[in-house]
């Protein structure tokens, strides 16, 4: 029978990739949790380093540390015990009368005094990965110490990560962003951007979690050095009125010039909010669903529902399995 001499001779080869995630504290866990299940994949997070909010912002204003609180979640996203750890150290202690350190959470601090006692954040941040047993590396971008900044179409400016997100909200839209000082990228998260196989970007808050890791200078450069494609997981949604009209296709135009090098693929959700009372929510916040628009025809697009429930956040397994599905295609 014909059947019978048929032979299959496709060839796949199964080789570990070094994948590099980079972004904040609030979108980043999402990819990083769905992609450390991956047998054949080692997970690194560059994070952000200029949280000027919250615990972070205070713990930088009072102690003199680095702000701590998008390493420590990308951290507890790499986590062993994920569930666990997130419950003990993202708990907030009370706020008593004359204790000044009231109200941070307990990774927070754990993170800062780690960084007092040893004099050197990447040293706090190995010790906390060991103490985890974290499935990946978290990379600081910088340990200099730097505050976003933004001008808006309207002339006006602003300093700190918080007021130009705050910005955005207002219905301003931003031009520029930089960083004040000036600051470099940090040796050893270099030496590690130049070992890795791809670079996945996202996602996160767009002006003050992605684009600002590549104001460091020297960040654009040792990405450059990665062999394997640029991907951009853009956000499910706009960040208010200043953002009205944004699409994943400026999104990647913009990333693409500020990396120095094109973005090869687009991953955007398609789906809207999933119930009436995220819609409502959402519009009340002047948020809107990120849009596909033009993307270069060099780029390629993967594109679907992402959403991981009511809230704004992308759902882990199906995201870590379109980038994996991704890079099956490109790094045979």
């Amino acid at each position: 029978m014909a059947l019978a001499s048929w032979r299959y001779n496709a060839r796949m080869r199964l080789r570990t990739l070094s994948v590099g995630c980079f972004g904040g504290g609030t979108g980043l866990p999402s990819l990083l949790g769905g992609l450390k299940t991956n047998p054949w994949l080692t997970v690194n997070a560059v994070v952000t380093m200029f949280d000027s909010g919250g615990s972070s912002g205070q713990l930088r204003d009072e102690l003199g540390v680095l702000p701590p609180g998008d390493v420590l979640k990308c951290a507890l996203a790499l986590a062993r015990n994920e569930r666990e750890a997130r419950k003990l150290l993202l708990s907030r202690l009370p706020t008593l009368e004359h204790a000044r350190l009231g109200g941070h959470t307990g990774g927070n601090l754990l993170l800062s005094m780690m960084e007092r006692y040893s004099g050197d954040f990447l040293a706090a941040v190995d010790g906390l990965r060991s103490l985890l047993g974290c499935a990946g590396r978290v990379w600081p971008v910088s340990v200099e110490p730097a505050s976003l900044c933004a001008a808006y179409s309207d002339g006006s400016q602003t300093t700190g990560e918080v007021e130009v997100d705050n910005g955005q909200v207002e219905g301003r839209t931003i031009e520029r962003i930089w960083l004040e000082p000036d600051v470099a990228l940090h040796p050893e998260t270099a030496a590690a951007i130049r070992g890795f196989d791809v670079a996945v970007i996202g996602p996160g808050s767009f002006y003050t979690s992605l684009m600002p890791i590549f104001m460091v200078r020297g960040a654009a450069d040792a990405l450059a050095s990665v062999p394997g494609p640029i991907i951009l997981v853009t956000n499910l949604l706009t960040e208010g009125r200043g953002m009205r009209g944004f699409t994943a296709g400026e999104a990647a135009r913009r990333m693409s010039a500020a990396i120095g090098r094109p973005v090869d693929v687009v991953i955007a959700n398609t789906a809207p909010p999933p119930s009436a009372g995220a819609r409502e929510r959402y519009a009340a916040e002047h948020k809107e669903l990120l849009t596909l628009g033009e993307l270069a025809e060099d780029c390629e697009l993967v594109a679907g529902d992402f959403w991981s429930g009511d809230i704004a956040r992308h759902d882990r397994r199906r995201l870590a399995y379109a980038v994996w599905g991704v890079l099956a295609r490109r790094m045979e």
